[in-house]
């Protein structure tokens, strides 16, 4: 037992901190009050063997909590920064009705806030403090997926990107808003109503996922295709892992060389010293957590095709609706057989205003490919 003792004590805390990050978290409770050292190690924040057991009850199947994930606040040994990864992921229901809430500062709940939620929800902060507007969030999302309620929020705002390069914000009287309703109508005005709406989950985060409508079809011309709607799906220069150069792919038989020509140099020239880096603010969920690089996984389905073609050699044309749809858990894991199924199904018709800000957050490098942006209908004449 010596000799074990002896030999444990001379490992360095570093491997001591990967070895406990191993265990759950009741035993890593009971052993962060064994000894001096085993306190000392679970109370560094630079060591923070927390936080594995923690990210694997965040990340679990179903959000499934340890009982012990309900109470870590009360414990001195886990540092304070556990807790901006727990408010930023873990489930609305979870923190509101069951989770003891650490004592945080100001900043730490600014940041919590700015992590999870959508930008232009800030809007709502008014003279308040940032826990308040972090509480009031969370509220307002699950009672939002309970019933539904539109007293505070009777319009919901969206963006739709058109093929001239200019973009609108619009909005709709939220009771009944219903995005698939809406881009049916902009297909007519376009003379697109006999192609099939297209729908993409383009990135999901703790409350709300951003998606967005619009139509692939063989186009005739180029001045059809809408680089934006590509270039917000697909951001310039970023390829999926595993896609392969088409160059060898069989014609379309629609002008390709000239089409591939044209969306290689269309609204890209201010792109060219572009930076991507992985979204943090607000953090994506794990099915999208390389955004707006490409995550393996199988719900990332952005990148349906390979190099300048879509699906079967087809290009996005007309406009592309943008939104933001709450989820809850059910949500998350209803099942999707066909793309309409991520619109149509219970509790799939709670929705939340998509804002420029909001657009600035998620895709910065639309700013420099929106040639024109217009609050409200019309060509912003």
């Amino acid at each position: 037992m010596t000799n074990a003792a002896i030999s444990f004590d001379s490992l360095p805390v570093e491997l001591v901190a990967d070895i406990l990050g191993v265990v759950d978290l009741k035993s890593l409770i009971i052993l962060s009050c064994l000894s001096r050292r085993l306190r000392q190690i679970c109370a560094d924040p630079a060591l923070n063997p927390w936080r594995g057991p923690i990210l694997r009850n965040l990340r679990s199947e179903g959000a499934v909590y340890e009982d012990a994930f309900r109470n870590l606040s009360v414990f001195s040994t886990v540092p304070r920064n556990n807790w901006i990864e727990i408010l930023s992921i873990a489930r609305a229901e979870y923190l509101l009705f069951q989770a003891s809430l650490p004592v945080l500062s100001e900043s730490d709940w600014q940041v919590c806030f700015r992590r999870r939620f959508l930008p232009d929800w800030a809007r709502w902060k008014g003279e308040g403090r940032w826990k308040e507007l972090f509480l009031k969030m969370l509220y307002k999302v699950v009672h939002r997926m309970s019933i539904s309620c539109t007293a505070e929020e009777a319009w919901t705002k969206f963006i739709v990107l058109n093929r001239n390069g200019s973009a609108n914000l619009l909005s709709s009287t939220s009771r009944s808003f219903n995005p698939l309703v809406l881009f049916n109508e902009m297909k007519i005005q376009n003379n697109l109503a006999h192609l099939e709406t297209r729908i993409r989950v383009v990135v999901e985060f703790a409350d709300v996922r951003i998606i967005a409508l619009g139509v692939l079809n063989n186009p005739r011309s180029p001045l059809s295709i809408n680089n934006n709607a590509r270039a917000f799906l697909h951001p310039p220069g970023l390829r999926r892992d595993d896609e392969q150069d088409d160059s060898g792919s069989a014609s379309t038989g629609v002008l390709e060389d000239e089409l591939a020509s044209k969306l290689a140099n269309m609204n890209l020239s201010g792109l060219d010293d572009h930076v991507y880096e992985p979204l943090s603010y607000p953090l994506p969920s794990t099915s999208f957590a390389n955004y707006p690089f490409f995550t393996p996984g199988g719900k990332d389905k952005r990148w349906s095709g390979s190099g300048t073609l879509e699906e079967q050699g087809r290009h996005w044309v007309g406009g592309m609706l943008l939104t933001a749809q709450l989820i809850s858990e059910n949500t998350r894991h209803h099942a999707i057989q066909q793309e309409h199924d991520i619109v149509n199904g219970p509790g799939l018709s709670s929705y939340a205003s998509f804002t420029w800000v909001d657009l600035e957050a998620i895709a910065p490098w639309m700013s420099d490919l929106i040639t024109k942006r217009i609050d409200g209908q019309g060509l912003g004449h």
